[in-house]
């Protein structure tokens, strides 16, 4: 059985991803994030017939300093590394079913196996201004 969440950090301890992997299940939500993260994750699991009052978000302005990214894996094997500095720190692979949210730090995938996956990330897209290759 894998570890079911599982936080990467870099040199500084400061957290560059998160993992929840497929086999995650709660009951009620439970918050993986603190409230000071410019991405929030919570897990969520309620019986049937749960209600959530309907509710809408308040325009609040906000600045965001980098972009943070979720991969929900579909299908296949997704093999990630993640850099501290250019330095290679961690290499793990993730599967369907599981959900990578990416906070800091440089990353690289590889297709192990043919792949299906969701990106999710902050926009405006900034053109190539928004990233560096290396």
């Amino acid at each position: 059985m894998r570890d079911s969440i599982i936080t990467f950090k870099d040199k500084n301890d400061r957290i560059m991803a998160i993992l929840i992997q497929k086999e995650h299940s709660v009951k009620g939500i439970s918050f993986v994030t603190d409230d000071s993260k410019f991405q929030q994750i919570a897990c969520m699991g309620h019986d049937r017939g749960h209600s959530i009052v309907p509710h809408y978000h308040n325009k609040i302005e906000r600045t965001v300093d980098y972009t943070c990214e979720t991969l929900i894996i579909k299908k296949g094997v997704l093999r990630v590394n993640l850099y501290d500095e250019k330095e290679l720190i961690h290499s793990f692979n993730i599967l369907e079913g599981d959900i990578l949210t990416l906070y800091s730090g440089g990353h690289g995938f590889e297709a192990i196996e043919d792949i299906e996956m969701v990106e999710i990330k902050q926009g405006p897209y900034m053109g190539e201004a928004d990233k560096t290759r290396f």
